[in-house]
């Protein structure tokens, strides 16, 4: 080699030298300025699984995947015609419930009191008449006018009135009065009784419409109009994607220089060009292996944090499983 080439070759190290010098000084100074933290995630959303309350058959669905539903809209209905022949039977038996309960509290009929009055009357008249013709064969008796089985026939006859002017007052007294208050209460209990499951049932029959608890777009529909549901088993599920969030993970090293609050710019691929706003909602209190939908497995063994970022989405452009890019406002972790 030439001296003027060897000369030439000095001097193209030296200068590829000093640029990555440079290079690595400009890159210690966006750290120390607090540059950005750039992470990939996957745009997600709040999703609502909307259950049945009940067990039936799915009489029809309102909603269909992709469908924008508001909180109260009707997504469902479920079949409750055995639940409507019951609640009529219910009906009917608080209607007899509290028609027993009324009676009771009532008391007798008035002519039936009359009639007890009256029959009090004749036993009084009856015993006045029996006690004075007692009172005459004892006297009678005691002048051996009459026989003493005539005295005592009088005697009996006297008794049979007695007895039978204490069963009219009892009789008399019991239809005035009517029935007791252990017996009111028996009687308002099973009015509640009945009541309740009148309730129960009116309660079952509303569950059969299922509404939506939310705003959002329906992403999910496992169930079909004919087909048999349990309670609990989810019928659609709903998105709310007015606002989405990204969850990206940060080294250690990086999580001092992240906040509550902070901006983020998020990107798709899908609209090249244009950036959401976010803000950082979330931080993990604890460290965790990367998740495994992370490529490398050098990545996947590191230790991180995770960061959601909300990001509001008026237009419904964000949606749910949508790579995403971020880069976080960091902040300055340089000392004056």
């Amino acid at each position: 080699m030439g001296t003027k080439a060897h000369v030439r070759l000095t001097a193209f190290i030296f200068s590829a030298g000093l640029l990555l010098a440079l290079g690595g000084l400009a890159s210690c100074s966006r750290t120390k300025n607090g540059g950005g933290i750039r992470a990939s995630g996957t745009i997600e959303a709040r999703e609502v699984d909307v259950a049945s309350r009940v067990s039936g058959q799915v009489r029809e669905l309102k909603a269909d995947e992709g469908s924008r539903v508001k909180t109260g809209d009707v997504l469902a209905l479920i079949e409750h015609d055995m639940a409507d022949i019951q609640l009529r039977q219910a009906e009917a038996g608080a209607a007899l419930a509290g028609a027993q309960l009324d009676l009771i509290r009532k008391g007798a009929r008035s002519e039936d009191i009359k009639q007890g009055e009256e029959a009090l009357k004749q036993a009084d008249a009856n015993l006045k008449v029996a006690g004075d013709d007692a009172r005459r064969m004892r006297e009678l008796a005691a002048k051996g006018s009459v026989t003493i089985k005539q005295k005592d026939d009088a005697e009996a006859r006297l008794i049979v009135a007695q007895a039978q002017q204490a069963q009219a007052g009892e009789a008399l007294r019991k239809l005035r009065q009517m029935s007791r208050p252990e017996e009111i209460r028996a009687a308002e209990a099973r009015l509640a009784q009945a009541q309740a499951s009148v309730d129960l049932l009116r309660k079952t029959i509303s569950d059969c419409t299922i509404t939506s608890p939310v705003n959002g777009v329906v992403t999910r529909r496992p169930v079909e109009a004919g087909e048999l549901v349990s309670p609990g088993a989810t019928v659609l599920t709903v998105s709310e994607l007015d606002s989405v969030h990204v969850m990206i993970y940060v080294t250690e090293k990086e999580l001092g220089r992240v906040g509550l609050g902070r901006e983020a710019e998020v990107t798709i691929d899908s609209a090249p060009g244009r950036t959401f706003k976010g803000r950082v909602t979330y931080i993990s209190p604890e460290a965790e292996f990367t998740p495994k939908n992370v490529q490398t497995r050098e990545d996947r063994v590191k230790l991180v944090f995770g960061v959601k970022v909300e990001v509001p989405n008026p237009d419904g452009l964000l949606k749910p499983g949508m790579p995403a890019d971020t880069i976080l406002a960091a902040a300055r972790t340089d000392s004056p």
